[in-house]
């Protein structure tokens, strides 16, 4: 892994973290914030987007159309799930569950199914990566008082398993699509907003009296999920272009630990002091992937 792309994926990471922190805010709004901020992200792409297919019109080919579609319905289960478990559960447990099931799934399948073999170093940075998430996660048992409460914590480990699973789908099949260099990933990413935002529609519509009251509240939250969610993700697709997967997955989720600060000085969820170890054992990985 180049030093160009390990600055891409720390880079989409620290983006990430934060526009995690601003969906935390949005108020359990669940497909309904998820419509929005799709939405506000395919407007902001669609000057690059139309600039690329000017340049090339042959890229929006039917394949790519087909590979979008697959990739915006894994990325709305993905969406929903997480806003869910938002609503029900701690940052400080969704978070990490999620960002490490993800990766640990990740990796298992390509190393598996698509034949990739990281090198010694790199795959145990890999593994530290994931091994420091779920000591992080199972220090994240109390809720924001403090206190331990089995129902939240459930429904975090829940919400956060199945936003894991959403993500290893739409990690490897982004993967397949765009390591192939067959789209540009603005294009690609583009095209998974507008679809989101399609496919999503009827419940904009269904909702506009409360779509209205969401923007008017959160509209900042909006725009700002808007802007670093493309942003963040767009970089992890280029940094696939050029470094397998199984060591792109576990390398995002760095976020983790920038999350975990963010959300005991935003949120005051406890227990920060506990989870160093697991933030250790991130760092670490990733020194291990980077000398990889």
């Amino acid at each position: 892994m180049s030093a160009a792309v390990l600055c891409m994926v720390l880079t989409a990471a620290v983006l990430h973290a934060v526009w995690n922190i601003a969906a935390k805010r949005a108020d359990g709004s669940g497909a309904l914030f998820v419509w929005a901020y799709q939405a506000a992200g395919a407007v902001l792409l669609t000057g690059p987007a139309a600039v690329l297919l000017l340049r090339d019109p042959e890229a929006l080919t039917p394949r790519v159309l087909a590979a979008a579609v697959v990739t915006a319905l894994l990325h709305i289960g993905y969406g929903v799930s997480l806003q869910k478990g938002y609503a029900q559960g701690d940052l400080s447990v969704v978070y990490p569950v999620a960002r490490g099931t993800g990766p640990a799934l990740t990796l298992l399948v390509a190393v598996a199914v698509l034949g990739e073999r990281p090198g010694v170093w790199a795959a145990a940075g890999a593994v530290g990566i994931v091994a420091g998430i779920v000591i992080v996660t199972l220090q994240g048992r109390s809720s924001v008082s403090g206190s331990p409460d089995p129902a939240t914590l459930r429904r975090g480990l829940l919400w956060g398993l199945l936003t894991g699973a959403f993500i290893a789908g739409y990690t490897l099949w982004d993967d397949h699509v765009v390591g192939a260099g067959e789209v540009s990933p603005v294009l690609y990413f583009w095209l998974c907003s507008a679809l989101q935002a399609l496919l999503l529609g009827p419940v904009a519509v269904r909702r506009r009296s409360e779509l209205r009251g969401l923007l008017t509240r959160r509209w900042g939250t909006v725009l700002t999920v808007g802007v670093l969610s493309p942003a963040a993700y767009i970089l992890v697709l280029f940094a696939m272009q050029q470094a397998p997967v199984s060591l792109i997955a576990p390398l995002r989720e760095t976020s983790v630990v920038i999350g975990l600060v963010l959300a005991r000085i935003l949120f005051g969820e406890r227990g920060l002091a506990s989870r160093l170890a697991g933030a250790a054992l991130v760092v670490a990985g990733v020194a291990l992937i980077a000398a990889g």
